[in-house]
């Protein structure tokens, strides 16, 4: 089963002209809603204040309260609030809190948080990227919460996710893992940057990079050191801007070779988690290729969950 957690306020956090914009969302549950998957959103309360406190310095939250309430604007050149951000912001994080509760409850094997703002460039004190808050490290702590304490953070987000990683590189109990084009924004996510235990694994791709390479970078370089991590859960910073159709970036990803990635996390999840996975969604910025994706991952996860033995194609297959 999956749990399929939504945050309607995030229609109110938009700005004419921005690519990070409430249609995203719109266009997924659209496409959701035209295949057999029989999934519908169910919306989120807003994530605890004490778990966002947590993750972000309680000035630096007040800040952002205070930019909205007086009218928002652009924080930096990239990033803006409106008066209605912080209740999209909040609840979004709220919905990657929710997923894990459903998940960790053992009413869903995996969670997908289809929300925005996204999240994973959100630092502890400072907005970008158009972060505001940083919805998988509030999922984090929240699983923490109940008692897990190996976690794994896997990033295929077209961008690194320098916020997560910052936010947990110190902590041995805690594995990030990213796949992103580089040199590119934000400018972080080398492959010397390895975390203070050896916790962290960035592989950055350089521009152009389609299918083979992007999978052999998860299936050879990141899947043996998770499985000598053996995290207890998977969270997942599912961003779909490396897809060879989105504006704002250089990698050719495919939509079979989301599917295909979605195939090495879920076999990753029975193999180490007992099918525990929760998904939040990250950018993605072409409306048609970003619906499609989302649907070929959940259509993994669909299958996963009912028959637990996955299927593995051929390196042969990739485009």
């Amino acid at each position: 089963m999956i749990a399929l957690v939504a945050n309607p306020p995030q229609i109110g956090h938009r700005t004419e002209g921005h690519p990070e914009r409430p249609e995203r969302v719109a266009a997924i549950v659209e496409a959701i809603a035209k295949s057999d998957l029989q999934l519908v959103p169910e919306p989120a309360a807003a994530a605890p204040e004490s778990l966002i406190q947590r993750v972000h310095d309680p000035s630096y939250v007040a800040m952002l309260d205070r930019a909205a309430s007086s009218g928002g604007g652009y924080l930096d050149p990239d990033t803006y609030i409106t008066p209605l951000s912080m209740i999209a912001a909040r609840t979004a994080a709220g919905a990657l809190v929710e997923g894990v509760q459903r998940v960790l409850d053992g009413k869903a094997q995996h969670a997908l948080a289809v929300v925005r703002p996204p999240g994973h460039h959100a630092e502890h004190a400072k907005a970008m990227g158009f972060c505001l808050l940083n919805n998988i490290a509030i999922g984090l702590v929240a699983a923490r919460d109940r008692g897990l304490r190996r976690i794994a953070v896997l990033d295929f987000d077209v961008h690194h996710g320098n916020g997560t990683q910052h936010s947990f590189e110190n902590d041995s109990e805690v594995f990030y893992a990213s796949t992103h084009q580089y040199p590119f924004y934000p400018g972080t996510g080398g492959a010397g940057e390895r975390g203070a235990h050896g916790n962290v694994l960035n592989v950055p791709l350089a521009a152009g990079t389609s299918d083979r390479a992007f999978l052999d970078a998860w299936e050879k370089k990141i899947g043996p050191r998770l499985d000598a991590f053996k995290p207890e859960l998977l969270l997942v910073s599912a961003g779909f801007d490396a897809h060879e159709d989105d504006p704002l970036a250089g990698l050719a990803v495919t939509t079979e070779g989301y599917r295909e990635l979605a195939r090495m996390i879920t076999a990753w999840s029975f193999a180490h988690t007992g099918a525990r996975s929760v998904w939040a969604l990250e950018g993605g910025y072409n409306l048609q290729a970003l619906g499609d994706s989302v649907v070929a991952c959940l259509e993994v996860l669909l299958d996963k969950a009912t028959d637990g033995s996955p299927r593995v194609d051929n390196e042969a297959d990739r485009g």
